[in-house]
């Protein structure tokens, strides 16, 4: 993985509670997890790296209700360490210098349950019968020990060992599996930098079945029931792929994998290379079509061009609602045009108190935020032209790749491509509270 930009491990701070750790960055999490489905019992092992960015005599990591046994700093005889409820305090024997690249081994166990969130409960969750993780924002710490910051992204490599009967999926490419006593051990290795938020570990009574989306080689896990269902409505993952790699440029990872769980969710998840939806989302007649698209265009917006800080969010989901509209326009359906005009008819009759390029923590999520940032890229559209635009999007997943962005980052780039001066444009739409016009 190449350099993190300056203030990589202390940016995205702002719009999540608690303390930031300060001074370091990860590199990489080695996570063995040992799970009990039955009991909900989980023992784990997390081997960290990272570089301090400054002298460290403490250092923090974020860790949720899970209860530390162990913590050993390689190279140190002694590490002390104290835990809160969702802080974890390492104290080594001797401050690490500045610009010293070290590893920390953190044994843990217990009930891993969601974290409390104002968004609602987020992380590890139990299923009918399986798990899911659902960690954006702050849900990481909810299954291991981390630096949960938007901004520092790292690789992972993710070994699970539970009972023979469920599937477990994570981010990444399957390395390994094999049964040993009844029990299924599973090794993933995501070697792209990933954002705590967007780790994954899925766990059901699946069929694994892999299959191409285009060009892109692809997993359907989903119980065997919901086979013929998954099979009509992820189907349309293929086109998808082909159409939105013309639009964004090559799809970022090596694979895409999609989770169908038996259990309905209330809207579906994105993770890196990774997307789940509930049984409700496959009714076998498309009817959560363009939540399928939304997800898909995740992996350039969002996973693999990834925030500095939360306030830029509509960078990601303004993105992946846009692409809704892009993909009903490249299938013969209703034109971006048309929806952009309609989604902007009803925003108009909405509360105008939302700043598209600084929401704060409250409306981060707010639908506002998604809907307005799609109208924000199709006046950006309307006002460049196709081709330049195209050729923006390009350029925008293709320099940012694997790495973090900003708003002002993408102003400045849509300015090359842009025959006219564009700050009127943005500032309207990212800071007006009022709806501007469509050109």
């Amino acid at each position: 993985m190449g350099p993190k930009p300056a203030g990589a491990a202390s940016a995205g701070k702002s719009y999540v509670p608690g303390t930031p750790n300060a001074g370091y960055s990860v590199d990489s999490y080695d996570l063995d997890l040992r799970y009990r489905v039955a009991t909900n019992r989980l023992d784990a092992t997390a081997v960290i790296v990272a570089r301090s960015t400054q002298d460290l005599p403490k250092l923090t990591l974020d860790l949720s209700r899970l209860q530390v046994s162990k913590v050993k700093l390689r190279g140190s005889r002694t590490t002390r360490f104290t835990q809160t409820a969702n802080k974890l305090t390492v104290i080594p024997a001797a401050p690490i210098p500045a610009g010293t690249t070290f590893e920390l081994t953190v044994d843990y166990a217990g009930a891993p349950a969601p974290r409390p969130s104002p968004w609602g409960p987020v992380g590890w969750e139990e299923l009918e019968d399986g798990v899911l993780v659902a960690a954006q924002p702050t849900g990481a710490p909810s299954w291991f020990p981390c630096n949960d910051d938007v901004a520092d992204k790292a690789s992972y490599s993710i070994r699970v060992a539970t009972e023979h009967a469920y599937t477990v999926v994570c981010n990444g490419e399957l390395a390994d599996h094999r049964v040993i006593a009844g029990r299924g051990h599973w090794h993933y290795v995501q070697e792209e930098p990933t954002a705590t938020y967007l780790a994954t570990l899925q766990l059901g009574r699946y069929v694994r079945t892999a299959t191409e989306f285009g060009s892109v080689p692809g997993v359907l896990a989903y119980p065997p029931a919901l086979r013929d269902r998954v099979m009509a409505d992820f189907g349309k993952v293929a086109p998808m792929m082909v159409a939105f790699e013309e639009m964004f440029g090559p799809y970022p990872f090596g694979n895409y994998t999609v989770v169908v769980t038996a259990d309905d969710l209330e809207i579906p998840l994105e993770s890196q290379a990774l997307a789940t939806f509930g049984a409700n989302h496959a009714d076998g007649h498309g009817g959560a079509e363009r939540l399928i698209a939304h997800e898909l265009a995740h992996q350039w917006f969002g996973n693999s061009v990834g925030l500095s800080e939360w306030k830029d969010i509509w960078l990601n989901e303004g993105f992946a609602c846009y692409s809704e509209w892009l993909w009903s326009e490249s299938k013969g359906g209703p034109s971006a045009d048309t929806l952009a005009r309609n989604f902007r008819r009803y925003l108009v009759g909405l509360p105008t108190e939302l700043v598209l390029g600084d929401p704060g923590p409250q409306l981060m999520f707010d639908d506002r935020v998604y809907k307005r940032g799609a109208l924000t890229l199709h006046a950006l559209r309307r006002t460049i032209g196709d081709g330049p635009f195209f050729d923006l999007l390009r350029a925008w997943t293709i320099e940012h790749r694997f790495g973090l962005a900003t708003t002002d980052d993408f102003r400045r780039l849509a300015q090359t491509f842009a025959a006219r001066d564009l700050d009127a444009l943005f500032e309207s739409w990212l800071f007006d509270a009022a709806v501007p016009r469509l050109p």
